[in-house]
Parts: C-alpha cells; sequence; structure tokens
C-alpha cells in the first residue's frame, strides 16, 4: 500500500487558525462505513447521534506549554517579547510541507532566526532525575551533541544537547540559573551550569529542579505548541482553547483535537441519554504526529508514546465489550490505546500502563472500538490512515473530497467528523 494513496487537494484557505468561539459550533460529517452515506450535520448533535448503550472513551491527557524559544550558548539573547513573537510568526507553510506537530528546519516555523536563536518542542520526558527529553529543534542542523541552549529571558531553563536522532530529534538534559546563584565566589560548583568567576559554561546539573518546578517554569516561559499549519503565534486564548474541557494528566505536546468541541453542557446531555463514559491517557507526543517519510505504509514505524488505563475504566470497557454495547473513541489517540491494549491482554483490555507504538492503517482487525469521533487530518498522515481503517479507505477519502467541497474547516481548531 502506497503512501501517496492518502494524498489529497486541500485549499490553504479551509485551514482552520483560530477556534471558533463556540466549542460546539463546529460542523459534523457524519459516515457511514457500511454503506457510503454521507451526512451533513453539527457537533451539537453529537448527543442526540450517539445509541443507547455507548460507551463513549475520552483521552484526558493535559498539554503543557512545551514550545521553548531560547538561544544557543555564547550569542547575546535574542528578544522574545510576546509581540516579537507574535509578528515573527505569521509566515503560513506551503502545504506540501506541513507536517502535523513538526518544527521546519527550514526556520520558516518562527520567522527570521536571528543570530543564534533556537527553537524547542519538547516530545517525550525520557528521565526525570536526571531530567531528560526527547525533543525536536530548529534550525536542526546547527544544534550538536554538547551544545547548550538558554531559554527564558532570565535563563531560567538551561538545557544540554546529549544525543542526535535519526531525523534530526535531539535528546537534551535539563539545568536552571539556580547553580550558578549558589556558587561560591571564585568557585564553581562541579555540577554547576557556569563557572561564577569566569563565566564558562560548565557541566549542567540535572538535579537543580523537582518536577514540579520544572513544570511550573515551562508555564511561565513556555508557549503553547501550535502545529505549524496554523500560521500565528500562541495566543493567551490558546492555553484555554487548545485544551479539552476535561484534560487531567500533563503530558501531551499536542491536543487530543476530537476532544477541543465538548463542553460541560454536552457531556451533560450525554448522561441524560444514559450515555456512559470511560477515560483513558495517551500523551501525544512523536508517534501521533511524526510524518512518514517511506513510499510503502508497511514500513513506516511509530514512536511509542505514554499510556495508562485504570482499573475503572477497563472494567467499563470490557463489560460493555461482554453486553454487545458499542465502544466510541473519541480522537485517534483513543483508537490506538483501547486497540494496543487490547493486543497486550491477549483481546481483554485490562489496567495498566505502558508505550504504545500500534500502527493502524486498512487491513487493521478492530477489536474493541466500533464508532469514532475525530477531526480532519492531515494528508498522507498516520492518522489519516488509522481513520481509513475503520471507516474503509474508500468512504473516508470521499468523505474528505465531500468536506472540501462543503468548505468544512480542516484540522486541529476545525471540524468533525462520526465515522460509524
Amino acid at each position: 500500500m502506497l503512501v501517496s494513496d492518502f494524498q489529497f487537494e486541500l485549499p490553504e484557505e479551509l485551514i482552520a487558525q483560530e477556534p471558533l468561539a463556540d466549542r460546539t459550533g463546529s460542523r459534523l460529517l457524519r459516515v457511514e462505513s457500511g454503506t457510503g452515506v454521507l451526512e451533513d450535520r453539527r457537533f451539537r448533535e453529537f448527543p442526540e447521534l450517539l445509541r443507547a448503550g455507548d460507551l463513549v472513551v475520552f483521552n484526558n491527557t493535559r498539554v503543557f506549554p512545551g514550545r521553548l524559544l531560547g538561544r544557543r550558548g555564547g550569542v547575546k539573547r535574542p528578544d522574545f517579547s510576546s509581540e516579537t513573537v507574535q509578528a515573527e510568526s505569521q509566515n503560513p507553510h506551503p502545504l506540501d510541507k506541513l507536517r502535523a506537530g513538526t518544527l521546519a528546519n527550514d526556520g520558516r516555523r518562527v520567522g527570521p532566526p536571528g543570530v543564534g536563536k533556537i527553537e524547542v518542542l519538547l516530545t517525550r520526558q525520557v528521565l526525570r532525575e536526571p531530567n531528560e527529553w526527547e525533543c525536536l529543534v530548529r534550525p536542526g542542523k546547527k544544534i550538536g551533541v554538547g551544545e547548550k541552549l538558554f531559554f527564558g529571558e532570565q535563563d531560567e531553563l538551561q538545557a544540554e544537547v546529549i544525543e542526535r536522532g535519526e531525523f534530526g530529534e535531539r535528546r537534551i538534559r535539563f539545568g536552571t540559573a539556580a547553580a550558578a546563584a549558589t556558587a561560591l565566589p571564585g568557585f564553581a560548583r562541579p555540577d554547576s551550569p557556569f563557572d561564577s568567576a569566569q563565566g564558562r559554561l560548565g557541566r549542567l546539573s540535572p538535579h537543580e529542579h523537582s518536577d514540579a518546578d520544572f513544570f511550573a517554569c515551562l508555564e511561565k516561559i513556555g508557549h503553547v505548541p501550535l502545529p505549524p499549519y496554523i500560521a500565528r503565534g500562541d495566543s493567551t486564548g490558546d492555553r484555554e482553547r487548545y485544551q479539552t474541557v476535561y484534560a487531567r494528566e500533563r503530558g501531551s505536546v499536542a491536543a487530543p483535537t476530537a476532544g477541543l468541541h465538548f463542553t460541560a453542557e454536552i457531556l451533560e446531555r450525554m448522561r441524560e441519554r444514559g450515555i456512559e463514559r470511560a477515560e483513558v491517557t495517551l500523551h501525544v507526543g512523536l508517534g501521533t504526529f511524526q510524518p512518514v517519510r517511506v513510499e510503502r505504509v508497511e514500513e513506516h514505524r511509530l514512536h511509542a508514546e505514554a499510556y495508562s488505563i485504570s482499573a475503572e475504566a477497563a472494567e467499563k470497557i470490557e463489560r460493555a465489550r461482554r453486553e454487545g454495547r458499542r465502544v466510541v473513541a473519541v480522537g485517534t489517540t483513543t483508537v490506538r490505546t483501547l486497540e494496543y491494549a487490547a493486543r497486550q491482554g491477549a483481546g481483554e483490555v485490562r489496567a495498566g500502563a505502558g508505550e504504545a507504538n500500534l500502527f493502524i492503517y486498512p487491513g487493521f482487525k478492530f477489536q474493541v472500538v466500533g464508532a469514532l469521533l475525530t477531526n480532519f487530518h492531515l494528508p498522507q498522515s498516520t492518522l489519516l490512515m488509522l481513520v481509513c481503517a475503520l471507516g474503509g479507505k474508500e468512504n473516508v477519502m470521499r468523505a474528505y473530497a465531500h468536506a472540501v467541497r462543503e468548505r468544512y474547516r480542516f484540522y486541529s481548531y476545525g471540524d468533525c467528523m462520526l465515522v460509524e
């Protein structure tokens, strides 16, 4: 199966750049996989589109501000005021260069790069002590192993590149400025990021902060990791809107966007209709939005992403399956969590945690999920392939063509579809 089989043409103006004022105001395209029938609806009708007895499963991961703007060691601190960031983020990506959630190595994500200016997208925490992360960097070709990176107006966060990945990924180790402040005059602590007397860069300390302190610092200096097809800087409003109303477990660098349409009122209407709910967690990272770099679908390999399923959620899911009730997944990340867990549990979804790397594409045999609410995805992406696996490739690609003709809004802040 060729990756090019999942290509479609999308006018750039259909890419949603802003969220709607009303979360529930999106359009919803209903796709019946058995008949191929398409139906134009509104998301507000979602509770009424569900069947009696359905179990709806949500991904309760929470996005953190993991996009960091900073500088390389040995250069003057660039201007990262909010006005500058906003002004430099106006350059849109051509459609043939779009990659969901990645940072372009050619410098167009932020605008004119400036001397020593860098951008880092944290994608996965590898270790807590020392505090090490996998990330994407820009400019990718220039950031080598051993390089020191500084973030924040007062260099609140500092990091060292300790490993280079296959496609430009980096592994970095964080320290803070606290070590330099506590060093005795004329002496440098062996684990300090600075030699306070000489001003030279030293080895970064991995133990300068707790996890809570680190994430508190990210909340202060980090930016909402909007995908690159949103051709603007992040705003204060994005901190609330690029987050589901039921987000609980911090750890994602991209929102599970199908959940962005829900409000407390919609969830209450579901409850009133007797629709059961369950929550699982999958932290969105490289596995969800990494580009496909091979020609044949079967050759692609997904990065692993952390997931967890509580005993309560597992019991609800297995009870619904035993009773023959439909499991409706909100978002592709929920689908991958449930189907991966079923394969790990010999066909049964069990409580537990681990890392999921299940790649779902046409021909996949679903064991758990019977219906899917999802946004519209990028051409040739693994997310589109997953939707095609559930709804049938011909049906889904025809639905996408219909959505383009009818001027649906695409991608993270766009409209949605219900595949049944």
